[in-house]
């Protein structure tokens, strides 16, 4: 499945990089949790960190029901974005420096996930990133679902947009004795962290042992 390409969508510069099939959009949706989400408050721009989380054809985050910046989403044009950073490339002029990246630029009008499937969809939210942790946790208070607004969105306008591979010099330019190349980058999980105040023979459970990033 591709999403149709609009005005909006459109790459005008280097069109290779452009992707609108689901299955690549998705990945990168699915790879890295952090986003920011683009909205407008008495006619000006704001963009505001947060996590989403994808069920199927429509993307989600949630933030205080008190938040400007979840009212002024509700029922409003928004655009989300997600990127991952892979690598610095190097090339043997200044101007052809680059970034090997993956991206996801969304447009669409939010809506607010009825109070009735609102625990439901946070925890999706959770176990996507630790399978089988919901369970395991203290159910959600009324008074917390009342403090928390989950916003969705459909999936129907965007891209995506990546970027591999080494530099592109001038041809003149390879002949130069200056390295390139590419500076691979990754985030890794690093050791668990346990809390000083957890209760004795408390272990981590294999969601957390096992846990390994996904980007």
């Amino acid at each position: 499945m591709k999403l149709e390409i609009t005005p909006r969508t459109r790459l005008r510069r280097s069109h290779e990089r452009g992707h609108f099939d689901r299955a690549t959009i998705d990945s990168i949706l699915d790879a890295q949790p952090m986003c920011s989400v683009g909205y407008v408050i008495d006619g000006l721009p704001y963009v505001t960190p947060t996590f989403q989380w994808r069920e199927g054809n429509h993307v989600y985050w949630h933030g205080s029901s008190a938040s400007r910046a979840i009212r002024a989403s509700k029922g409003a044009e928004v655009c989300l974005t997600v990127s991952i950073l892979d690598g610095f490339v190097m090339a043997r002029s200044g101007m052809h420096h680059s970034a090997n990246t993956r991206s996801v630029m969304l447009f669409g009008t939010a809506f607010v996930v009825p109070d009735e499937d609102k625990e439901a969809r946070l925890s999706a939210f959770i176990d996507g990133l630790w399978p089988g942790r919901a369970a395991q946790l203290r159910p959600n208070t009324t008074q917390e679902l009342k403090a928390t607004t989950v916003l969705g969105m459909e999936i129907t306008e965007g891209s995506a947009k990546i970027r591999t591979g080494m530099p592109v010099d001038d041809d003149e330019d390879y002949a130069l004795p200056i390295w390139a190349g590419v500076i691979p980058l990754e985030t890794r999980a690093g050791p668990l962290q346990p809390d000083p105040q957890n209760l004795p023979g408390v272990e981590p459970p294999a969601h957390l042992t096992d846990y390994r990033w996904k980007a």
